[in-house]
């Protein structure tokens, strides 16, 4: 490993959440239940649009990757939350630091493409409807979300060099509860001068390529949408935006508030972590669903249909039981 020599940390203490143990055991139950109902809101999303043939389309592809992501973010930070909840000793290896760090940029980094990437999805569709098939092919998206990958993976590499880079002789305590990059930069006792430089750089060139397009998409979409004569038809036009329009203010609203704002250690430094990192994995299922009819439809339509096989299955087995 790269870390230089006078560098004799080998792990590093995280401080949680709370040091109070029924606090920490209330945490516990709470983010054991999000965590839980992520898992299945993200699964059962999964399961819709792959099983329902009326959702394989250029839309609920990409929600299907989203919910795939959701999936991996919340399962890179919350589960080891919940085991530090239950751990009188919080601690991480300097190897496992690197590796949180490494996937709590990939996966917000391809989300937030992806998310610019709906976008453009939904203007193809809104304003240029007749094109919209040939425009949205199924290679083109598979592109689409290669890119996405890609592209998040090379800003994931060059911010685990910055880490990789700095010096860490004596201070070992995150203030925080999980390895973030802005968090590790109080610790080190060479220059992060440039390091910090570089990261802001990354996070504004990161944010704005990928909001500059969703911005000019909706703006397009918007005008698009103020031209149709009727009310009905501005408003139905209008509830196919909203539900991404809602994700993208979560995730860019907490996302780039925390590394954009220096880091001080406090309580709002955990809560945006917390917004974007367990929460927001949690409400996109459940905005894409609850405002989205052909989801509720298909959802139903879906459970109702394993429900019946299940439901068929335990008749034979009991009726065979019982000849």
């Amino acid at each position: 490993m790269a870390w230089r020599n006078h560098s004799t940390i080998t792990e590093f203490i995280l401080i949680g959440l709370s040091d109070d143990p029924y606090i920490e055991a209330l945490l516990f139950v709470f983010f054991l239940g999000i965590y839980l109902l992520t898992v299945m809101g993200n699964l059962i999303m999964l399961l819709v649009i792959r099983a329902d043939s009326r959702l394989h389309t250029p839309m609920y592809f990409f929600l299907s990757n989203l919910s795939f992501l959701d999936l991996c973010f919340s399962s890179v930070t919350v589960p080891k939350l919940l085991k530090d909840l239950l751990s009188e000793k919080r601690t991480i290896s300097v190897e496992g630091c690197l590796t949180q760090v490494f996937f709590v940029f990939i996966t917000p980094g391809t989300e937030a493409f992806l998310l610019s990437v709906m976008a453009y999805d939904r203007y193809a569709a809104i304003c240029h409807p007749l094109l919209y098939d040939q425009v949205m092919s199924t290679q083109f998206c598979v592109k689409l979300v290669l890119i996405s990958w890609g592209l998040a993976c090379l800003n994931a590499f060059i911010i685990v060099l910055l880490a990789i880079n700095l010096d860490f002789c004596e201070a070992q305590t995150i203030q925080h509860y999980t390895c973030e990059l802005p968090s590790l930069f109080p610790l080190s006792c060479s220059d992060i001068s440039i390091n910090v430089d570089i990261l802001i750089c990354s996070t504004l060139l990161h944010g704005l390529g990928t909001f500059l397009p969703i911005f000019f998409s909706y703006a397009r979409i918007v005008s698009t949408i103020l031209s149709i004569s009727s009310t009905s038809g501005r408003s139905k036009t209008f509830s196919t935006c909203s539900s991404h329009l809602i994700a993208v203010t979560l995730f860019f609203g907490s996302g780039l508030i925390r590394y954009l704002m220096p880091t001080t250690g406090s309580s709002l430094d955990l809560l945006l972590s917390l917004q974007y990192s367990a929460v927001t994995p949690l409400l996109n299922p459940l905005i894409y669903s609850l405002k989205n009819k052909e989801v509720k439809a298909a959802v139903r339509r879906t459970l109702g249909k394993y429900l019946l096989n299940g439901f068929h299955r335990y008749l034979q087995n009991f009726t065979f039981k019982h000849n």
